[in-house]
């Protein structure tokens, strides 16, 4: 409780307009804090319908404490339960995806149903009920091909970002694409810190030449403010939605959720060291225009993205430590596209891969220097670093929120 006060008391009187203090970054109880009022209490992406095309298909994941595996059912339907058997704890899932029929777990081959039902447990006596002992839900819900979940017991409503976002993905069909190419990188930093880099371009001149040949610096693609009084920005909204695609800047008023379709640099149609296409298919017959830009679409804390007509990338934030983060990248194509004839990987994959290793280094030397006893918060720039002010905002009115009494209850493994 100590450290809640604390905790409280410095995000009260944090400066307007400043980074965070030194423990938010670096400090292994400001991270466990961070997780037990965020991570575990609210809506986090963790993937794509087309991770599990079809019934038995599944894939795991870790969230702090917790692992979670995800499997479509025979229904159809996409569920997510604790990957912690109902005997003595093992994982029931081991591996990061696969395919069965049924989820066994290897320790003593307790059998559950794709709903999570306990089909089989061998000997344990007559009076045992398999009914009490099935796989621990997980709230999960589906939205235009994406997958997120909740670890509360009693989630928040899920509606308001279903209606914020499913309206600018639909026309991308994104639940019928496949994933091109996946990776995962490390970067030795906080979540936050991996967060604040992401919601500027201050630093893309110097960093990111290959980004840069497609992505305009401007604030007003970056940020969160200013960008319908862009005259290149509100022209590209009106034939966008002329043409049937949402595109105005849309955020909720928490300011966690957010959708706009930004302009590429005049020509550029993708991701690309010549702006061209990377992919001869492009994702939906739906979006019937070119140069529709990329549709970019935040969810704190777990994912930003990038949605144009060629390709969809998605990026999941998940943190391990105070000092870890994973930056997962997702590069999604037309379902029937065929790599070596419809793309070539490299070339797909090249920008975001150089740019992504950029960004870690440029984490990994910004937590360098928080380290230092020296470090105090410093300024943002007004001009340019609109949207890490509304990031940080975001967080200490969140954290504030929570720790001031209006929170979920968490869930509980046995």
């Amino acid at each position: 409780m100590d450290l809640q006060n604390t905790v409280l008391r410095q995000l009260k009187n944090r400066r307007e307009g400043f980074s965070l203090e030194q423990p938010f970054y670096i400090d292994q109880d400001y991270f466990k804090l961070d997780m037990e009022m965020i991570w575990y209490r609210d809506w986090l992406f963790i993937g794509h319908d087309c991770e599990v095309p079809k019934a038995g298909n599944y894939f795991t994941t870790q969230i702090g404490d917790y692992p979670v595996v995800i499997v479509r059912g025979r229904d159809g339907q996409i569920r997510a339960f604790h990957n912690t058997c109902r005997h003595r704890g093992h994982r029931v899932c081991t591996q990061d995806r696969g395919a069965s029929a049924k989820l066994v777990c290897p320790y003593h081959n307790w059998t559950y149903d794709l709903d999570g039902s306990l089909v089989f447990a061998r000997q344990m006596g007559e009076t045992f009920d398999k009914a009490e002992f099935g796989l621990k839900p997980v709230a999960c819900e589906t939205v235009a091909g994406y997958i997120f979940i909740c670890l509360a017991d009693q989630p928040s409503d899920f509606a308001p970002v279903r209606d914020t976002i499913e309206p600018f993905m639909k026309p991308h069909r994104l639940s019928e694409a496949k994933v091109a190419h996946k990776n995962t990188i490390i970067e030795k930093g906080n979540w936050k810190l991996v967060w604040e880099n992401n919601r500027e371009c201050y630093h893309c001149a110097p960093n990111h030449p290959e980004l840069c040949r497609t992505y305009p610096e401007a604030p007003t693609a970056t940020g969160v403010q200013g960008a319908g009084d862009d005259p290149v920005i509100a022209e590209h909204w009106q034939r966008c939605e002329a043409a049937g695609l949402p595109s105005a800047f849309s955020m909720d008023p928490s300011g966690q959720f957010r959708a706009a379709r930004m302009p590429l640099i005049q020509g550029a149609e993708s991701y690309t060291m010549d702006g061209k296409p990377a992919v001869k298919r492009f994702l939906s017959d739906d979006v019937k225009i070119r140069e529709i830009g990329t549709m970019l679409l935040f969810h704190y804390p777990t994912t930003w993205n990038h949605i144009l007509v060629d390709h969809a990338i998605s990026f999941s934030v998940t943190p391990i430590s105070a000092e870890e983060t994973a930056v997962t990248t997702t590069w999604l194509v037309h379902k029937d596209a065929v790599e070596g004839v419809d793309y070539d990987l490299d070339k797909l994959t090249h920008v975001w891969n150089m740019t992504n290793d950029q960004d870690r280094s440029i984490v990994e030397e910004n937590a360098f220097g928080i380290r230092s006893p020296a470090y105090e918060p410093g300024p943002y720039s007004p001009e340019h670093e609109g949207g890490v002010m509304q990031f940080v905002e975001w967080y200490s009115n969140f954290m504030t929120d929570r720790l001031q009494g209006d929170k979920a209850p968490l869930s509980v493994v046995a």
